[in-house]
């Protein structure tokens, strides 16, 4: 059997923006998915997935995702028609919208058919590999997600041809909380609704988009100098600038508000949005822990996660 894993992700600044070439910052989070693929004596592609998840998550991404199966199956070169394949996928990444599932599923897969077939794919072939698997959740990916999913760590994204990524480092870890609102969210309606919008409202957009590049500049600027106050005052800007787009929601606008009620730098939602998740920067572990636990008592799943450094 091959093993392979992939890492989920929080986009600090820049999604929707970045699949229209604007720069953005995500980081790898310590959860992740596994897969383990196994060859068998019948056609075809045979799916266990036994990751935990947020009440309904797989069943809505079904289609999705067998559609993303079988984009990966082709893009290393496999032929189920004739050796069939065994998948099971597991982890301690939490099935959701906004935290990379589908794009640690992908590069986890990829790496475990590379090491059943003794493909001998190295990360940049998963990578690509992934993005191709993205494709059947996402329609049109930004590679954002899948890159993070492959490398980990903290990275500097800008799609383009090709799409441009560098390592980023940050003076001090950050503390950081990230709120599910338990909705799972369409990030191919969501981000196809942006554009549908952008096209209407040419000069509106333009200016909302302007000022996303110029913000994503600052932010890595002040990520790379320590600066964390700066960093919380352009998260609630990009999320008033996501909310300007409309692909926030209610209950996201309700979690950055709690959070900011009770000591975040900034918060705004991550990913995809119109469900999913959120997260919130803490000035230290203290403040993290107190955000966290406002959140699960009200009966959110949270995820604490400490990134960059």
């Amino acid at each position: 059997m091959g093993q392979g894993y992939g890492f989920g992700k929080v986009i600090l600044f820049g999604e929707h923006f970045v699949v229209h070439g604007i720069p953005s910052i995500a980081s790898a989070i310590s959860s992740k998915t596994t897969a383990v693929v196994e060859k068998k004596d019948t056609s075809g592609i045979e799916m266990h997935d036994e990751r935990p998840e947020i009440p309904g998550y797989k069943k809505e991404k079904l289609e999705q995702q067998e559609d993303s199966d079988k984009k990966i199956m082709e893009a290393c070169g496999i032929n189920t028609d004739g050796t069939g394949v065994k998948i099971t996928l597991a982890g301690d990444l939490i099935a959701a919208s906004g935290v990379g599932a589908s794009a640690a599923s992908c590069a986890a897969i990829a790496r475990a058919i590379s090491e059943e077939f003794s493909l001998g794919f190295d990360d940049d072939k998963i990578n690509q590999i992934a993005y191709e698997g993205e494709k059947g959740y996402h329609g049109s990916p930004s590679g954002i997600d899948n890159t993070a999913a492959t490398y980990g760590g903290l990275i500097w994204f800008i799609k383009g041809d090709p799409n441009v990524m560098e390592r980023m480092k940050t003076a001090k870890p950050l503390h950081i909380v990230m709120g599910n609102t338990g909705i799972v969210a369409n990030t191919k309606a969501a981000v196809a609704g942006v554009a549908e919008r952008k096209e209407k409202e040419p000069e509106k957009y333009s200016q909302i988009f302007e000022r996303e590049k110029e913000l994503v500049h600052e932010a890595r600027k002040a990520l790379e100098e320590g600066d964390v106050e700066k960093v919380g005052k352009l998260m609630d800007e990009n999320h008033k600038l996501l909310q300007e787009i409309e692909v926030s929601s209610p209950e996201l606008d309700m979690l950055v508000k709690l959070a900011k009620d009770n000591g975040a730098l900034g918060a705004k939602m991550t990913g995809g949005g119109l469900g999913g998740y959120m997260y919130a920067l803490a000035p230290d572990q203290e403040t993290q822990e107190k955000i966290a636990k406002l959140m699960e008592d009200k009966g959110f799943q949270v995820i604490k996660a400490n990134v960059g450094g």
